[in-house]
């Protein structure tokens, strides 16, 4: 009897341990939701990261990354294409959740959705054609950035819907929607209402109708940009690597000022981490070098290790050649294939410079200083050399042959 008592007593003393311990717990937990319901305000720890509309920082400080919430609800149209990716994630990284819309197959944005953590990106299916679609997957979103865009004409879209109208009806349904904090507009480096190109007349018109809409809009004018799914350091590889000469359309003395994809993705997302300074402002991102086509080709030919072969093709052949697609383009009850080098419009853009004018807002006004090309930003083309990564035409080492005794 006295054995069992002496073990009652232990595991009653235990049993009161236990239950004090789960209500000082218990206590804590309450006491801290009530610091987070009476002073949230207050508290910096629990304070909202979201600014009132047009004033302050939109991104929470703190330590970041993806599990964090950096306050950042953004609806990234064109967020599939080349700079979608860049910028979905970085965005991602700093724990902002992304509603990426998009038009065509399920897979089209399945590589997005690894950026964030989980439930943070938002694949939504919509028709850029239908109001109510663009409207529901605008509906949770406090930021919109619009990065649609194309360099050529389609059956079904042309240059000045889907540079324009698309533009300007984001533009006027952000408006309305009451809760967009910040709009940005991804344009391009040499749009303007003179412009010998169709695609770069159209985006001079988006920016002006967004701007009239909301005048807080903040406008990106990116360069040609290099990456590892650019549009014209890969045409020209493959074609170099397929033919054995690259085409270069006039004398080769076009200048342009090319610039990292990552680098415009960063410039997007600093304007965003701002406090409102770079609303209502349009930003040129060149990189920090000036090219000729033909200097830019002689680094796609140095980095792939071919020996330089070009063919130079004046401004009107070019032209000629690159006729009969647009011709027809609307004629024909079937698709034309996609236009690389020989694309009339690209063509024309590329019978007038194209540079970042001195007055402009660049990089350095976001804090961000632009990589050079040569190096890291095109060792993508790697992969175009002959006999793998390590070899080419221009090298002097062999695959030496095993010896199999």
């Amino acid at each position: 009897m006295d054995y069992f008592s002496t073990f009652l007593g232990q595991n009653t003393l235990i049993f009161i341990d236990i239950n004090a311990a789960f209500f000082n717990i218990k206590f804590n937990v309450l006491n801290l939701i009530d610091d987070f319901v009476d002073n949230g305000a207050e508290n910096p720890r629990f304070a909202s990261s979201l600014a009132t509309k047009g004033v302050g920082h939109l991104v929470r400080k703190g330590t970041g990354g993806r599990s964090s919430v950096s306050g950042i609800v953004a609806t990234v149209f064109g967020a599939t294409g080349f700079l979608g990716r860049y910028l979905v994630q970085q965005l991602a990284k700093m724990g902002s959740q992304v509603l990426v819309p998009f038009r065509g197959s399920e897979e089209s944005p399945r590589h997005l959705k690894l950026m964030g953590d989980l439930g943070q990106i938002v694949p939504m299916k919509y028709n850029p054609r239908d109001e109510n679609s663009i409207k529901a997957v605008m509906a949770k979103a406090n930021v919109v950035i619009n990065l649609i865009g194309r360099e050529y004409e389609t059956r079904n879209y042309s240059f000045e819907e889907v540079n324009h109208q698309m533009a300007q009806q984001l533009a006027v349904i952000s408006k309305e929607h009451g809760g967009i904090m910040r709009y940005i507009q991804v344009s391009c480096l040499g749009a303007s209402p003179s412009s010998p190109s169709r695609m770069l007349r159209a985006k001079a018109a988006a920016e002006e109708a967004i701007l009239r809409e909301l005048p807080e809009a903040t406008v990106m004018k990116p360069a040609v940009m290099i990456g590892t799914e650019d549009r014209i350091l890969n045409p020209w590889a493959h074609f170099v690597k397929k033919y054995g000469f690259l085409p270069l359309i006039g004398d080769g003395s076009t200048k342009i000022q090319p610039v990292y994809v990552v680098d415009v993705a960063s410039a997007i997302v600093a304007a965003l981490k701002d406090d409102g300074s770079s609303m209502g402002k349009t930003y040129e991102l060149g990189g920090p070098e000036i090219y000729t086509m033909h200097q830019l080709a002689e680094l796609m030919y140095d980095t792939i290790r071919e020996w330089p072969h070009y063919v130079k093709i004046p401004f009107p052949i070019a032209k000629a050649v690159s006729m009969p697609r647009e011709v027809l383009l609307n004629k024909v009850p079937f698709p034309m294939p996609v236009p690389t080098i020989f694309n009339l419009d690209a063509i024309e853009a590329l019978t007038t410079d194209t540079l970042v004018s001195e007055s402009a807002l660049k990089f350095d006004d976001l804090g961000i200083a632009p990589r050079k090309l040569k190096g890291y930003a095109t060792e993508f083309l790697i992969q175009y050399r002959k006999g793998g990564p390590n070899y080419g035409s221009t090298v002097s080492e062999k695959l030496t042959p095993k010896s199999w005794s």
